[in-house]
């Protein structure tokens, strides 16, 4: 059976998301057409809302809907530490856990030269600002355990050990190869809290 044009066009969009298969693409696909005309206008509405409402924080490039977002302009935050991560999801991981009050920066990626991405194609030039204007005592690179992860880790220890007072590296009990948005709490918790010099 040939999917109608409309509906492969649906299948086709699902499929571009990260880890979304055909099979589970055809599912969601499927799922929207057993909408009402009313929820299928609400989801529809809410991706249109979310790309015109949600924007970087032009401090520290977490999405959001304000400018600079909750946590950059918090006074309750230790503004002297500032973690570094990959992605905006994985603040949401972090901040889920409990255990981290400083501020942070997100890469928005990671380095990596088999695929053209240096840093700055990152916002690492924004990183080197920031902490050239702000009073950061201790980095933490909290990027993901990864080749890659690796890498960026290593270039940023290198690129900001006479700038801060203190780098430190997620401590190791995280899974090599992982993502920090999969972490359970009680592990991050536990890296955040053995945090060693880098």
């Amino acid at each position: 059976m040939q999917i109608p044009a409309p509906l492969e066009r649906l299948v086709e969009e699902f499929s571009r998301f990260p880890g979304v298969g055909r099979k589970t693409a055809q599912r969601l696909a499927f799922r929207v057409l057993s909408y009402t005309p009313e929820e299928a206008r609400n989801f529809a509405e809410a991706i249109v809302r979310v790309k015109e409402q949600i924007r970087p924080c032009s401090s520290c490039f977490i999405f959001t809907d304000n400018d600079p977002c909750d946590i950059c302009s918090s006074s309750s935050r230790e503004r002297n530490q500032l973690c570094v991560v990959e992605q905006a999801n994985n603040v949401l991981a972090i901040e889920k856990s409990g255990i981290f009050h400083g501020l942070y920066h997100v890469l928005n990626g990671a380095v990596s030269p088999l695929d053209g991405i240096g840093p700055e194609q990152l916002t690492v030039p924004q990183l080197r600002e920031r902490i050239r204007r702000e009073n950061i005592d201790e980095l933490i690179l909290a990027t993901n355990p990864t080749v890659q992860g690796e890498a960026t880790a290593m270039f940023l220890q290198h690129e900001f050990e006479h700038q801060v007072s203190r780098i430190t590296r997620l401590a190791r009990g995280l899974p090599a190869g992982g993502d920090l948005e999969y972490v359970d709490d009680v592990t991050l918790s536990e890296a955040f809290s053995g945090r060693q010099p880098f």
